[in-house]
């Protein structure tokens, strides 16, 4: 999803007729990688003071323990996250704590601990697996009152992943061996979101 200024402006409205008359209320956004749902959650958090945003992806393995299991070439996938640490600080949030999350730096390509507060009344999470229903991935949607899935062709996603990687000499058996691995997990899941957004 590309998203204008109207369509945050009315999805906006949305979020806030649905999480109306709740203490705290959370929307998860999940899509498979490069379908635009960190730029989205981003844009819909800067829209809305009383949202904070809670990426899945602070919650990446670190490099050194991929290497010393052996996943690095899987980065991504979805033994590659903490899950049982991503469920346990959501499961606080939904029940109303104030929390301080981490956040993933691309630049630097690890997690910085402690790097997001969260302690707003509406919580915009984020991140590919948040509908998936195995390897303990499935206790994440019951935590989330919503949850909404960037639906986007695997032909779309693959352009877009090809202009993401254009530096890496690597790129084209990136994006088979990994990411278009991880691209058919995430849209399996698709189904059991709340609904549907397309580009």
């Amino acid at each position: 999803m590309r998203p204008t200024d109207e369509s945050i402006t009315t999805l906006c409205g949305e979020i806030r007729a649905l999480a109306s008359g709740q203490a705290r209320f959370l929307l998860g956004i999940a899509g498979p990688p490069a379908s635009g749902k960190s730029t989205l959650a981003s844009k819909l958090v800067d829209a809305m003071p009383e949202a904070a945003l809670l990426p899945m992806d602070g919650f990446h393995l670190d490099d050194k323990v991929l290497d010393a299991n052996g996943w690095r070439s899987r980065k991504g996938a979805p033994h590659t996250f903490d899950v049982g640490g991503f469920v346990s600080l959501l499961g606080r949030v939904r029940a109303g704590e104030d929390v301080y999350a981490p956040e993933f730096d691309r630049d630097l390509e690890l997690s910085r601990g402690s790097a997001l507060a969260i302690n707003a009344p509406m919580v915009i999470v984020e991140g590919n697996y948040l509908l998936f229903e195995s390897d303990g991935w499935d206790a994440v949607r019951p935590l989330l009152d919503a949850c909404w899935f960037l639906d986007v062709s695997e032909m779309e996603l693959v352009r877009r992943l090809r202009h993401r990687w254009a530096d890496r000499v690597d790129a084209e058996a990136w994006i088979e061996n990994n990411d278009l691995p991880n691209i058919r997990a995430v849209r399996e899941s698709r189904f059991r979101a709340d609904r549907l957004l397309s580009p």
